[in-house]
């Protein structure tokens, strides 16, 4: 669960993060009452889930109560790349002498939580990355030990941030680590982290993604669920049960298996194609699970052709090839469907639908051969 700005700086200050002063407006009224309390000049920011807002238009200084009432009327309902703002953060302005960049993840190959700290905050990381690689200082943390204060102070060291900014913000990264582990969070990101001129460290911004499989423990993201603004599709996914992710792309697909799913996007991109879709439906491809794949997928008119890939272990092939089937009475379907079946009773599969082929419901032998297709079905690259 991907928290707003004005969330995460919220979730940031239950753990002691110095964050500035500021307030939620859902109203030009309620925005300059905002003001009124944090103190000018302060700083109305649109609050959506998506990168570019100031350039949008979606961050706006202002130095008094008027200014505040224009930048508020102006930003609320504005469309920022898709997503229309319906609130506000109204903070008080900072004045900043330098821009850090922290945050914590995890490291999957080495079984790790990964802590990234850059001297040069203010940008995107990735930027950083590719521009100057060496100015972002990488702390692999075994989640045994945890994140000492003596460790975080050789870090932010090895980081070179100004000297006056080190002692504090090793002690920030230590509240930011016990955020990210005890806050289970998959994501906690400060960019920037300043030092303002009279020598103060605090989070400026805050990207926090929570992970949803610690749900059970935190019955107060209840109310962060109530703001979470959802892809339809997601939606729709979410309520029949499906692994699901929406994608920009033109070729729907369904896969057993995250690792297979993931490397089917992939095949699909090299064959020219965009991927409209992730689903994953597990070891379980009855008609019950393929319908509602099928519906879901159905559902999105970007969607011009759509790809079965099913490698069965488990999970047999005659089986899935008659969930596929009996899916298919169910389910009205307007774009054309790709399948690629192997593994357990394959050759049994292949015979269930060697009648039922036509040019709406074609067989490939490889998952090659069947992203080429469904590609071409779909009209090439979207």
């Amino acid at each position: 669960m991907d928290l707003f700005e004005y969330q995460g700086k919220q979730y940031f200050a239950r753990f002691g993060i110095p964050i500035s002063k500021g307030g939620v407006a859902d109203t030009v009224d309620q925005a300059v009452a905002q003001a009124d309390e944090s103190g000018y000049p302060v700083v109305v920011k649109a609050q959506v889930k998506v990168g570019g807002r100031g350039k949008a238009g979606g961050v706006k200084l202002a130095e008094n109560a008027e200014e505040v009432r224009t930048h508020a009327g102006n930003i609320l309902g504005l469309d920022i790349k898709g997503h229309v703002v319906k609130r506000l953060w109204v903070e008080h302005a900072s004045d900043i002498e330098r821009e850090y960049y922290a945050s914590f993840t995890l490291d999957r190959g080495a079984k790790k939580h990964l802590g990234m700290l850059s001297a040069e905050g203010g940008v995107e990381i990735e930027e950083v990355a590719v521009t100057n690689p060496d100015a972002i200082a990488l702390l692999q943390v075994d989640p045994v030990d945890g994140l000492s204060l003596e460790a975080a102070r050789a870090w932010v060291d090895r980081a070179n941030l100004d000297e006056p900014a080190r002692a504090q913000a090793a002690e920030l990264l230590v509240k930011l680590y016990t955020c990210y582990t005890e806050g289970d969070c998959d994501l906690a990101e400060i960019n920037p982290l300043i030092l303002t001129p009279d020598g103060r460290v605090h989070a400026l911004d805050a990207k926090v993604t929570l992970d949803d499989n610690a749900a059970f423990r935190h019955p107060e993201w209840e109310e962060f669920a109530g703001t979470e603004v959802e892809d339809e599709r997601e939606t729709r996914a979410k309520e029949r049960g499906l692994n699901y992710i929406g994608l920009q792309g033109s070729v729907g697909i369904i896969a057993n298996g995250a690792g297979l799913a993931m490397s089917t996007l992939d095949v699909v991109n090299q064959c020219g194609g965009a991927a409209a879709n992730f689903l994953d439906i597990g070891g379980g491809a009855n008609a019950d699970v393929m319908a509602a794949a099928l519906e879901v997928i159905n559902a999105d008119p970007a969607v011009r052709s759509i790809l079965v890939n099913i490698f069965g272990g488990i999970t047999r092939v005659d089986e899935v090839a008659k969930g596929v089937l009996e899916a298919l009475d169910r389910v009205e379907i307007s774009s054309p469907i790709v399948l690629r079946l192997d593994g357990t009773n394959a050759a049994a599969g292949r015979e269930i639908l060697a009648d039922h082929l036509s040019d709406r419901l074609v067989a490939e032998p490889t998952m090659l051969d069947a992203a080429r297709r469904a590609v071409a079905l779909a009209g090439g690259q979207s």
